[in-house]
Formats: C-alpha cells, structure tokens, sequence
C-alpha cells in the first residue's frame, strides 16, 4: 500500500501541481516527474526549482532524487509546472518506474498519466 505522501505526489503529478516539502533539514519546491521504487523504497525523481539544498540551488533549479520516506509537511500548490530546459541523461533514481509525466516516457511506466488539458 502506498504511503500517504506517495499518493499525494501521485496527485501532484496527475495534476501538474507543485510540491512543497522539508527535506534533509531544508524547504524545497518541485515538481516531481518520475515516481516509483527502488529497492523496496518510494523514490521520485523532481525539479527543484526553489528552496535550499545541502551544496545549494543553482539558479534556475536542478534535478534531484528524493527518498519519499524523508519527506515531510509535504503539501501541494498551485503554480507554474517546471521540468528543466532539458533532461539528456537516463535516470537512476527510480528503478521501478510507476507514473512518468512525460508522455513519451522510455521507462515503461505501470500507470498511464493523461496529459492535462490546456486552459
């Protein structure tokens, strides 16, 4: 059974919402793109786009992997979605790929995500 956090990431993303979390001791925002397990752990790869890091943001955000059972007073907002200019490298953060926002997902994710319609 998913934890608590984890579905609400999963809405996060069916949604294109932002995260607002503590994590490693710092507030961060995101947007998580890819969510999933590895090695038996919730995981999901997001772009930081705001808040504090342990070696610092740098402007314009960066990717990050997160362990889903480190984070805390995770909500959601409304706001602009952020992905990055570009991703070029495959990722490792999550082996078992769940749910991917990019439609075109390499990683064969188990759930399909609709892409949101424009407003």
């Amino acid at each position: 059974m998913p934890s608590p956090t984890y579905q609400l990431i999963m809405q996060a993303m069916h949604a294109r919402r932002q995260v607002l979390c503590m994590y490693g001791g710092f507030a961060r925002a995101l947007c998580p793109i890819i969510l999933g397990h590895t090695a038996g752990r919730e995981r999901v790869l997001a772009f930081q786009f705001a808040g504090g890091a342990s070696r610092g943001l740098p402007r314009g955000g960066q990717w990050k992997c997160f362990d889903i059972a480190e984070m805390s007073e995770v909500e959601l907002r409304e706001g602009r979605w952020h992905s990055g200019r570009n991703h070029r490298h495959p990722q490792h953060c999550v082996a078992e790929v769940e749910l991917d926002v990019n439609p075109d997902s390499p990683y064969a994710p188990t759930r399909p995500i609709a892409t949101p319609s424009r407003r």
